[in-house]
């Protein structure tokens, strides 16, 4: 787990530039909020708003993101004074809270700009009940909040706007699965907002003072998740971090909460962990999220073994009230998702191809490039449906296998995309009259993979190898090959080999 969350591949320094500009831009905006006088309360407001601005806004464009970041505050201020009116309320207050639950998921439909307004309004709304905010302090509040949002934006689009320098990502929208209640962000909200009532309700009877730490950690295992086996596994892995991140919070809080110093180093460390592992180990950046949750409650001069056992707990409940719901509630079957990420990653292979062949043909217009990139980002989305199957604590071993197979072929089409669209961009490079063959191929396979009807008996016709020296159509074979032998653990076909 160590090795994976600080030892995994970062291409470009991508997540070490993510988490350092973490660090400096919520830096500054809570030294900031200091320097004008700002309240310790104001502080970690407008620290937390920094951070959900430099961390949930994930638009594909640098304008994309100016636009969200600049949102924020429209729906994060309302929601702010709507809860610190409604603090002395408690019905009213645990029924908007369940809205804003609902609303916040319901919003992903809207892609990585509804998922950021959701996640903001939802943790503005957190954020209150957590400091026991009344309406005589939102002024402040106000004011730390948009001091700290300004701040933010002009580290990430003024003093470090790394992604001007790189390809932006291509936007994928998730599967939409349909209208209603068969739409899956749909179901997701019905689900959260139901696991979140849950997780209120016990968590009230176990505190009347920090019940809202379940329903934080059944909103934080909704976020990122679709199916119910990706549900169950974060599930785990949120209440895993929390109790190793209490045991190093409690060792580094006792001691140092009383040093300004050394309180500000381990909260900036703290940062730095949540943004440099949030993308390779939930787990991790649980911890770190817990070990800086145990300083601000140092801070703030309320830490105790008993509080930091009550969190635990919280903890335990809020992800138990997500799995039920994800269980019980409309589920979303883990199946049903892998499938529908693997075939758009199958119909993307084809694009690729299609995009090289033309490329090869003299077609200038055609550039396979986009198509390889776009086919990166579906591969995350399938590694991480399948990540339950996978997981070394899953029983069905033999699904954990057919999944593996999954992976590991369609890693290899992927190799094979991306060695053909190299070889597309030699301008000194040819066009062949097999590609067209080889591509007509490739489309049958994707299609048998991907039609609702039974595969073909037969499986679909391999030409035979005899490709040395001929590099374009050594790729489409082995392409060929994978395509092929995906039929196995997608199809339950048997397996079919090239001729001699």
């Amino acid at each position: 787990m160590l090795k994976r969350a600080f030892v995994a591949p970062d291409p470009g320094r991508i997540r070490l530039r993510f988490a350092s500009r973490a660090v400096l831009g919520i830096g500054l905006a809570v030294a900031l909020c200091g320097a004008v006088g700002h309240s310790l309360a104001a502080a970690v407001t407008g620290g937390l708003a920094a951070l959900l601005a430099l961390f949930t806004v994930t638009d594909p464009t640098v304008r994309g993101q100016a636009t969200t970041t600049a949102l924020l505050p429209a729906v994060g201020l309302p929601v702010l004074a709507l809860a610190a009116v409604l603090h002395d309320v408690p019905v009213a207050r645990d029924l908007v809270f369940l809205g804003t639950v609902g609303a916040g998921v319901y919003a992903r439909r809207w892609g990585p700009r509804g998922h950021a307004l959701g996640v903001f309004a939802f943790m503005m709304f957190f954020a209150t009940q957590f400091l026991h905010t009344v309406p005589g302090q939102l002024p402040e509040l106000y004011a730390a909040v948009l001091l700290s949002l300004a701040t933010a934006a002009a580290v990430r689009f003024g003093v470090w706007c790394y992604e001007r320098r790189i390809p932006a990502p291509p936007a994928v929208a998730p599967p939409a699965g349909g209208t209603g209640l068969r739409r899956i962000t749909t179901r997701q909200a019905v689900q959260a907002t139901v696991g979140a009532a849950f997780a209120l309700g016990v968590g009230q009877a176990l505190s009347d003072q920090r019940w809202y730490w379940a329903v934080g950690a059944t909103w934080w295992v909704f976020v990122a998740t679709t199916s119910r086996g990706e549900t169950v596994v974060r599930g785990f892995r949120r209440f895993l971090g929390t109790v190793l991140g209490i045991v190093l919070g409690f060792a580094l809080a006792v001691p140092l909460h009383d040093v300004p110093v050394a309180a500000a180093a381990v909260v900036a460390v703290s940062v730095f962990g949540i943004f440099y592992t949030a993308h390779v180990s939930y787990t991790w950046m649980m911890i770190a999220v817990t070990a800086m949750a145990s300083m601000l409650y140092g801070l703030l001069g309320v830490l105790d073994p008993a509080l930091l056992a009550l969190r635990v707990s919280e903890t335990a409940v809020g992800s138990l009230g997500a799995v039920l719901a994800v269980l019980l509630v409309l589920p979303v079957t883990t199946h049903a998702v892998t499938d529908a990420w693997v075939e758009r990653a199958l119909r993307c292979v084809h694009a690729c191809t299609a995009e090289a062949a033309a490329r090869l043909a003299g077609d200038p217009d055609a550039d396979p490039a986009p198509r390889v990139a776009e086919l990166e980002t579906l591969l995350g989305r399938v590694r991480l449906s399948l990540n339950p199957l996978v997981h070394p604590l899953s029983p069905m071993k033999a699904r954990r296998g057919r999944a593996r197979q999954v992976l590991a072929l369609l890693d290899d089409c992927a190799r094979e995309v991306r060695g053909l669209a190299s070889v597309a961009a030699d301008p000194e490079a040819s066009h062949d009259a097999r590609l067209a063959a080889a591509c007509w191929r490739v489309e049958a396979s994707v299609e048998a993979l991907t039609a609702p009807g039974p595969y073909p008996r037969h499986g679909v016709a391999l030409a035979p190898q005899g490709v040395e020296g001929e590099p374009v159509l050594a790729h489409l074979h082995a392409l060929e090959q994978a395509l092929v032998d995906l039929a196995v653990p997608l199809r339950g076909a048997r397996r079919v080999t090239a001729g001699a």
